[in-house]
């Protein structure tokens, strides 16, 4: 099996687990830790595709919905900016969002996921229309608010980086993959960071590869999304019932309208037509190394190297749990939602003060500040939920258990590359 990549001493059994989670899978992944602005794991493995192909060190990843916390940053740098206002109604800076009794509608309620935009399947006839940036702007403003804003939860699955895109794009005059490059690659370094990619970029992108065999078969992203959800989607019917009778407070419906548009099962997520262009809530292409730089930078207190992306006291604005309500339509559980961002979890449980951004498939990236840790798990394979899995979760654990050892060293060790070892000498 291809292993590579680098780490401390310290984080072995870190090592060990992500050599473990790669074994099991059919593809490939990467993962880069960051202590006190400085690398301390950056390793990778596995196959890029399925015929094999090694998963090199600048391999890019599709991330679904980790690009969320992207897009999120560039929310924040502009707020910061005084371009954007929190509380602000979004149809300040986007007249024609104001539409169809959306006028009052503001960030906050956006980036908390309470704004009731999440239908994207009464949005748009087909997924492919999430590759035309100007029909789903117009998508938007003509749409309904499927609750009165603030009065319930709703994952944003699809449409979320459509709007906080779009805002961003009004108030900078600059596309979003501009932005993209020049607020958050271009001043950290980050050579592997792109949502809109070009050519040279989506050329070193990983596809993504699915089980050969199980009880799902084979296909591509979009047939394990209509396996899983079209099956589910048919029992709605006959589930709510007995979610109502538990009392719950949750309408399955919502799960199918905001994540599952027409024509989702042909849809490509890993073509070079898709990512050419930007979908902020679920088609960045990363690597592990360059999503932990940019939380590096959210963990050190919004700079890193010199370089400031935010403000201290902006980012302590954007990482606050925000009060939202228990009445949930998408997603069943509170993900601790920030603005943006949600909690950031573990085989442990929550990091308390933690926050980043999970998605379908596996990958994901979190900032903790008060440890000074940011980690990011990239991987062209896996059966999760639209959030997230297990793999990430036990990989956190582990990184936890070795920042302990780390911390309990004589002296407090920094997390200078220079201390880092071949994976192979743990492996």
């Amino acid at each position: 099996m291809n292993l590579d990549g680098s780490l401390h001493p310290a984080f072995a059994s870190l090592g060990n687990r992500f050599v473990r989670e790669v074994a099991a899978s059919v593809g490939g992944a990467g993962l880069c830790v960051y202590f006190q602005g400085r690398p301390v794991v950056d390793i990778w493995g596995g196959a890029r595709d399925g015929e094999g192909r090694p998963w090199q060190r600048d391999t890019l990843c599709p991330v679904f919905s980790a690009t969320k916390g992207v897009a999120s940053t560039l929310v924040h740098i502009a707020v910061d900016r005084g371009q954007l206002e929190y509380d602000a109604p979004v149809a300040r800076y986007w007249p024609n969002f104001g539409r169809s009794g959306k006028g009052e509608i503001t960030l906050r309620q956006v980036l908390c996921h309470q704004a009731g935009l999440y239908a994207i399947r009464q949005m748009v006839d087909d997924a492919s229309r999430m590759c035309d940036w100007d029909f789903m702007v117009r998508a938007i403003e003509n749409a309904e608010p499927v609750h009165e804003p603030g009065e319930r939860t709703g994952y944003h699955g699809l449409t979320y980086g459509f709007i906080v895109g779009e805002l961003l794009q009004r108030v900078t005059g600059t596309p979003f993959p501009v932005l993209v490059r020049e607020e958050i690659a271009n001043p950290l370094g980050l050579e592997g960071f792109y949502c809109g990619a070009p050519p040279e970029a989506i050329a070193r992108a990983a596809d993504l590869v699915w089980p050969a065999r199980g009880p799902l078969g084979p296909g591509a992203v979009g047939g394990i999304t209509r396996t899983i959800l079209g099956a589910f989607s048919s029992a709605l019917e006959y589930v709510q019932p007995f979610v109502d009778f538990a009392g719950f407070q949750f309408e399955l419906n919502g799960l199918r309208d905001a994540l599952v548009p027409s024509g989702i099962q042909d849809f490509e997520f890993d073509s070079a037509e898709t990512l050419g262009v930007p979908i902020p809530s679920a088609n960045g292409i990363f690597d592990a190394r360059s999503l932990a730089r940019m939380y590096a930078a959210l963990a050190e207190g919004g700079s890193l190297d010199g370089v400031r992306l935010v403000s201290s006291r902006t980012l302590r604005d954007a990482t606050e749990i925000q009060q939202t309500t228990r009445n949930h339509v998408v997603l069943p559980i509170d993900l601790g939602w920030r603005l943006g961002y949600h909690a950031a979890f573990t085989t442990y449980g929550r990091i308390p003060g933690a926050f980043g951004h999970f998605g379908f498939g596996g990958s994901g990236a979190w900032a903790d500040p008060a440890r000074r840790l940011s980690m990011a798990f990239v991987a062209n394979s896996g059966l999760t939920t639209p959030f997230g899995e297990i793999r990430i979760a036990r990989l956190g654990s582990s990184l936890l258990d070795g920042y302990e050892r780390l911390t309990a060293q004589a002296g407090g060790a920094s997390g200078d590359s220079r201390e880092m070892s071949p994976l192979s000498d743990f492996a």
